[in-house]
């Protein structure tokens, strides 16, 4: 079987709560892996808008459970999402097609990265947590 996290072939496979097959080494990485994947990978992400002649400021980076009950549920409370205001020339781009670049990028950097572009959310970068996106 292929695991769907690292495309590597293996025989072992823990299938998620989204059905997803993953082998046992994706499985186990921890959440603060996850972080430190995730921070690192936002590194490269803001150096690619800024390398094209864009710039960017935060959004959502953190969100407390006291902010809703809808955070409890949110990969921004656990520190594996991001919301990236995008601008050009001073300008700022709201627009989901405006990220299209890189959402894409982001997408390329590691199979457990979801752009929020795919359901609407355009200027959201994420990575996979079992139950999450």
């Amino acid at each position: 079987m292929i695991c769907e996290t690292c495309k590597e072939r293996t025989n072992t496979i823990f299938i998620s709560r989204e059905h997803e097959k993953l082998c046992r080494g994706c499985h186990r990485m921890t959440l603060r892996e996850k972080q430190s994947k995730f921070v690192k990978m936002v590194a490269l992400l803001i150096l690619y808008a800024y390398e094209r002649g864009y710039e960017l400021t935060f959004g959502d980076a953190w969100s407390k459970p006291e902010y809703g009950a809808h955070c409890k549920n949110s990969n921004h409370y656990i520190r594996l999402a991001i919301d990236l205001n995008l601008f050009k020339n001073g300008k700022w781009l709201d627009k989901t097609v405006d990220h299209e670049f890189l959402g894409e990028f982001w997408e390329q950097l590691h199979p457990n990265n979801r752009w929020g572009g795919r359901f609407e959310d355009g200027n959201h970068y994420s990575f996979l947590h079992l139950g999450r996106s």
